[in-house]
């Protein structure tokens, strides 16, 4: 595109501005949190229970690592703003499976990666002195 662009020059008039963004920059892409799930939801339902209000790019269900069960916690992914501000005010504090569910939105992932490793390694042996 931007090859053409500079061939054809800035007063190019075929092509638009707006269809040369990354699909990803024409869509925003918002992520709802949900709590206090059962631990008998599975992705499919919440993915589900949400799609009435708009399209759900996806659904993920936090699991422990060592047993696979849920955490009582998920994220719901939408293809719009407007839908995920729709699905937030009627499920929050709804009923799913069982359980009162709040919807809020997802904070973003906060990184702890400094390059620096936690441990130092052993713990100095102690001195003794007789």
């Amino acid at each position: 595109m931007a090859a053409f662009r500079r061939i054809a020059g800035n007063s190019c008039s075929i092509i638009p501005r707006s269809s040369v963004l990354h699909p990803a920059a024409r869509t925003i892409a918002t992520k709802l949190f949900v709590g206090g799930l059962s631990f008998y939801t599975s992705e499919y339902g919440l993915k589900e229970a949400f799609s009435r209000y708009g399209q759900v790019v996806e659904a993920k269900i936090v699991a422990d690592r060592v047993s696979d069960r849920s955490k009582g916690f998920g994220f719901i992914t939408f293809a719009s703003e407007d839908e995920a501000d729709r699905a937030l005010s009627e499920m929050n504090g709804k009923e799913l499976n069982g359980r009162v569910i709040f919807v809020d939105y997802a904070k973003p992932k906060m990184s702890f990666d400094s390059g620096i490793p936690i441990a130092r390694g052993p713990p100095e042996p102690a001195s003794r002195t007789e």
